[in-house]
């Protein structure tokens, strides 16, 4: 369903592809994913059982938006730009390999003086500082459009009204020009694909094959949403909150007319205010944490004291919902999804402090579209594949990355930055940006004007008082929406854990039962974690699976 962002225009000019054999109109800069969803149009993925799966993730990272595009398959829906005349089909279950050889990428070898690898609020920080120090930097990103999860920007071919924008969509905008206007080195639609050492990086897109061999790597990759297995989570129409505000803000394409959203976290609220705001019935807001203001007056003054102006912004989101009679169901999370082809009804039910559903308080949602979001963890695959040191937070028992507070990291000449490294949200990866950037500069060569070094000095102050705050602020709101990080604790045996191969949860534990003694034995019997997302949406599950029963991870 297309609806209306204030500031933001859709273009006039209408295009048309093919999907399946049925006419889809699209916009010029809307993804295949957000045009299928207008069109009504949710199954993408077919999997082994002849069941289909939809966009999930938004990001690139799940694989299920899976589509065949004029007869090439592994395209991703939601990572690929809507064109006139695409012949688009769903990718079936085992999709055939193309007649012809693939086709002969040109290679190209690029050594800048620092690579900078992701291009949400961190990487154009970080990138923009360097630049200005007079340092030459690239900045690669996957996605076609600048700015990341956070800062998420509409179609270029929108006419924009900046006085209407939100902050969000000006702060973001103001940045990605600050970047370009420093003269940083941009390639969009590049993936890495392979960290062979700090300086030597392999990557594809645009047509081309890269080899980079950065003399500096900074790493800025953000994060991703936790998976939490839930009955019916893999039918189309549920997807994680971040798609839901991805598709909103990026293509003003609501998930669905009747949404319900659930989790933890602040995302969740922020996301079911716009959705309202743009006139989409939000049939229910269930939140994991004990949101009582009673019970949260020390978290509450905390993040007074750190950033009154966001404290500001999310009471602004709660009397949003209050004003359009959305429920806010606290202590709850949603137990069950069902439907036939697509999502149909939600199950809602509260929970234990072990975050497992109470028996007896079980309501149901008649919805369209369900978004989940229980929190996020950093996006470290190449910093880990880099041999940079890692720990486990004892808090959210996320693997975070072991860095300075500059995010300089145990391997030489690399940086992880923003919530790559740990989650803290966008303005303190942003203010960390900036400080990695400086310090990254200052090794290469500071420029020799004095009053460069100055205004230098001056923005990094400023940096760090910001990040001493945001991190404060973060610290306050971790306290307010505390609760137990769930992995299975709402899956039945028959809940599928591992969706890229479709793996039940009753399939793992009967590996273990039948001698299997770590994690990663798990995953040769059973293969979870062995498809394209490569364990990103399994392994805390299978993780939670090896503590429980005692064998190695």
């Amino acid at each position: 369903m297309r609806v209306s962002i204030p500031g933001v225009e859709s273009p006039p000019d209408k295009i048309h592809f093919s999907f399946e054999g049925k006419d889809v109109e699209a916009r010029r800069g809307d993804t295949v994913a957000a045009s299928l969803l207008n069109g009504g149009l949710l199954a993408c993925r077919e999997v082994g059982d002849g069941s289909y799966r939809g966009i999930f993730c938004g990001m690139g990272a799940c694989n299920e938006c899976a589509v065949v595009v004029n007869g090439e398959p592994g395209h991703l829906a939601c990572m690929i730009q809507s064109e006139e005349g695409m012949v688009i089909e769903g990718q079936p279950s085992n999709p055939p390999h193309p007649d012809l050889p693939p086709a002969q990428l040109s290679h190209v070898e690029l050594s800048p003086a620092v690579l900078v690898v992701g291009g949400g609020p961190a990487g154009l920080s970080a990138a923009a500082t360097i630049a200005e120090a007079g340092t030459q930097v690239l900045l690669v990103d996957e996605r076609p459009k600048l700015g990341g999860q956070f800062y998420k920007q509409p179609g270029p071919d929108r006419q924009i009204d900046e006085s209407a924008l939100d902050k969000q969509y000006r702060s973001g905008r103001k940045l990605i020009e600050r970047a370009l206007a420093a003269g940083v080195e941009m390639m969009s639609d590049v993936s890495i694909w392979g960290a062979f050492g700090r300086d030597l990086l392999m990557a594809c897109g645009a047509g081309k094959s890269w080899t980079l061999r950065p003399r500096r790597l900074v790493l800025a990759t953000g994060a991703q949403e936790r998976p939490v297995p839930i009955p019916g989570w893999t039918l189309p129409g549920v997807m994680t909150t971040g798609a839901a505000q991805t598709l909103l803000r990026s293509s003003q394409i609501s998930p669905g007319q009747r949404v319900l959203l659930s989790g933890n976290g602040p995302l969740n609220m922020q996301v079911a205010a716009e959705l309202v705001r743009a006139g989409v019935d939000v049939v229910a807001l269930v939140e994991q944490a004990d949101l009582r203001w009673w019970a949260n007056l020390g978290a509450g003054v905390l993040m007074a004291i750190a950033a009154a102006e966001l404290v500001k912004q999310g009471m602004e989101y709660r009397w949003t919902l209050t004003k359009a009679g959305v429920p806010v169901l606290d202590r709850c999370s949603v137990v069950a999804m069902t439907g036939e082809d697509q999502v149909e009804n939600a199950v809602v039910a509260s929970v234990d402090l072990s975050g497992r559903q109470i028996v007896g308080t079980e309501r149901e949602f008649e919805v369209d579209a369900v978004c989940l979001g229980y929190g996020f963890i950093p996006s470290n695959e190449i910093a880990r594949a880099l041999g940079c040191d890692h720990h486990v937070d004892p808090e959210n028992g996320a693997l975070v990355t072991t860095r300075s507070n500059t995010g300089r990291t145990s391997v030489e000449s690399v940086w992880v930055i923003g919530d790559a490294g740990d989650v803290f949200g966008a303005y303190a990866a942003e203010a960390q940006g900036a400080i990695a950037g400086s310090e990254v500069a200052s090794e290469l060569g500071l420029p020799a004007k004095a009053s460069k070094l100055v205004a230098m000095a001056m923005a990094m102050a400023r940096a760090n008082r910001s990040l001493r705050r945001h991190r404060g602020f973060q610290r306050g709101l971790h306290r307010l929406y505390k609760g137990t990080v769930l992995t299975k604790q709402l899956a039945d045996d028959e809940t599928i854990v591992c969706r890229c191969e479709s793996v039940t949860l009753k399939s793992i534990t009967r590996s273990v039962s039948e001698g299997v003694t770590s994690a990663g034995a798990s995953k040769r019997v059973t293969r979870a974690g062995m498809g394209k997302c490569q364990g990103r949406y399994c392994s805390p599950t299978i993780l939670a699976l090896a503590h429980t029963n005692g064998f190695a991870p």
